[in-house]
């Protein structure tokens, strides 16, 4: 288990993820919301009290957060948590300066202390302030709405449903081979208001779900145990995500994964299979490889290694925190840096169906979009905000402005980051016949990054040795490491959109306060030559 998964599933992760100012609600008001005609209200009355106050710009987030988790150990419920926290955030500028104040009081009069405060505070700022805030324009959208496209919101399945899911994979899973199971939901609904001065009022209605677990295996002659957490993504769809019933995605061995639905009870009796079969798995032999990677298994590589390099607040040392800086810097760009071979492609994506980053707009009333960030293995453009595009020598920003609460000041977070398709068709099975010596991995496991973002390691759930074009085992004990450049040159095949899939953090953590998004990363199966790869059960002396 990785130390994302591990703080997630304990009680420390659980009292972790609560938002702040948060309190707990009767599951029967997951379901409600605020009056728009209120939020609009509530809205204006900070945007006068601000330019009355001297602010030259002022927006307004009016958030109601609702989040609900069901914890369960094989046959027992371990929690239940239903959460709101509802409030205002108001961001300014004042001298040329950024000023920010948050209230839980949703009166008029609340809001407009707040949006005074916030003033006052840009202007103690524009003291200290060596040059101003630059600000890309936004054209006003006047009062306009979005909502995720879902079929069945996961706050109105009765709680008794959701138990009756766990404890059914656990029984499942148990009965195929597992000692202990552990299975979770996590369910978010994000109830997000923007005004500005610029003439927006921009009411959303954001869902995400995420169905976790962990099988374990033990060999009770030896003490020994393995385990394989679940292959599900984390997404931003409905309840309907956990109807199974939609195509899956077979590897050449058997191996199943899936797409736009999961098969909760199916996963389960086949991870408690494969936890039982990496007790008797033989450890990698260390050397170079070429490795056939899992979407599952991918995303995590582009998130760290392509997607955390490419937020412009790290490449300019603005943020450092959660594993440092950036190695791509502005020179690179200019310079035409070759990040990957010439058939990577990488985008930056805020509005593919069901990720877990679409929006229509962001936290700043920026229209979301696609954006190039490698186009054939050439380094072409960063994630950049509205302050921060002038940097680029852009106008717009690219709209991937966020902040996970109301009283959290937004900032550039990363957006849905991608490995686009093959433009050929090729399947897993025939890449893997072209694979002399090789280790096709499934699933996402432990890693470490360097501060720069340029070295790395990562873990896996599943490794099968690759032989002359065929899987012939199961493997244990891998890891591959990396140097981000040299990883993504070495990228050989892609497969085509029919392998396309989305993987992704639920709680992708950055900042100082720290602050947590949700972010969905896309690839296709994909082969690197000639990796290094480590046994991680080998002691030193």
């Amino acid at each position: 288990m990785d130390r994302r998964n591990f703080l997630t599933m304990s009680g420390i992760g659980l009292a972790g993820l609560m938002l702040p100012y948060s309190r707990s609600i009767a599951a029967a008001e997951l379901v409600s919301g605020l009056d728009v005609a209120m939020k609009k209200a509530i809205a204006d009355a900070a945007l006068q009290a601000a330019t009355g106050a001297g602010a030259s710009y002022c927006d307004v987030r009016i958030g109601r957060y609702l989040q609900q988790f069901v914890v369960t150990r094989e046959d027992k419920v371990q929690n239940v948590v239903n959460t709101e926290s509802t409030g205002v955030g108001v961001r300014v500028i004042a001298g040329g300066a950024w000023g920010f104040a948050a209230t839980r009081d949703l009166s008029t009069d609340g809001v407009a202390a707040a949006a005074r405060q916030a003033t006052a505070i840009a202007k103690a700022n524009s003291k200290l302030q060596t040059s101003p805030v630059q600000l890309a324009k936004v054209t006003g959208v006047g009062e306009v709405s979005w909502k995720a496209p879902i079929k069945k919101n996961a706050m109105e399945v009765p709680i008794k449903d959701k138990v009756d899911l766990l404890l059914s994979v656990n029984a499942a899973a148990t009965q195929a081979g597992a000692d202990f199971v552990n299975s979770t939901l996590f369910m978010v609904n994000e109830q997000k208001y923007f005004a500005s001065t610029d003439g927006s009022y921009i009411d959303q209605d954001v869902h995400r779900i995420w169905a976790p677990f962990t099988v374990t295996a033990v060999d009770k002659a030896s003490g020994k145990f393995r385990t394989r957490d679940g292959l599900s993504a984390p997404v931003g769809m409905g309840y309907e995500y956990l109807d199974g019933g939609g195509k899956k995605f077979v590897s050449p061995n058997g191996v199943i994964n899936y797409g736009s639905t999961y098969d909760m009870l199916e996963d389960a009796v086949a991870a408690a299979k494969q936890a039982r079969e990496k007790l008797t798995a033989p450890s990698v032999k260390p050397g170079k490889y070429d490795l056939v990677l899992d979407p599952t298994n991918l995303y995590l590589t582009i998130h760290e290694n392509v997607g955390h390099p490419l937020e412009l607040d790290r490449v300019l040392g603005y943020e450092a925190n959660y594993a440092g800086t950036s190695f791509a810097t502005l020179d690179k760009r200019r310079d035409k840096f070759q990040y990957g071979s010439s058939i990577v492609n990488l985008f930056a994506d805020k509005v593919q169906e069901g990720s877990l980053g679409a929006v229509g707009y962001d936290d700043e009333g920026v229209k979301c979009k696609k954006w190039d960030l490698v186009k054939d293995g050439i380094l072409v453009n960063y994630q950049a905000i509205r302050d921060q595009a002038h940097i680029l020598g852009e106008t717009e920003s690219h709209g991937c402005c966020y902040a996970d609460s109301w009283s959290s000041v937004q900032f550039q977070r990363m957006a849905n980051v991608s490995l686009a398709p093959g433009k050929t068709p090729l399947s897993v099975d025939a890449m893997i016949k072209d694979v002399e010596k090789g280790i096709y991995i499934v699933g996402d496991g432990s890693f470490s990054i360097d501060q720069q973002r340029y070295n790395a390691q990562f873990g896996g759930q599943l490794f099968y040795e690759i032989e002359n074009g065929k899987i012939t085992r199961m493997l244990e004990d891998v890891a591959y490491q990396i140097r981000t450049p040299e990883f993504w040159n070495a990228c050989s095949a892609i497969c085509d959109e029919s392998d396309y899939r989305l993987g992704g953090s639920f709680f992708d953590g950055k900042g100082q306060p720290g602050q947590v998004s949700a972010v969905s990363h896309g690839a296709s199966t994909t082969r690197f030559d000639g990796m290094n790869v480590i046994n991680t059960a080998r002691n030193i002396g």
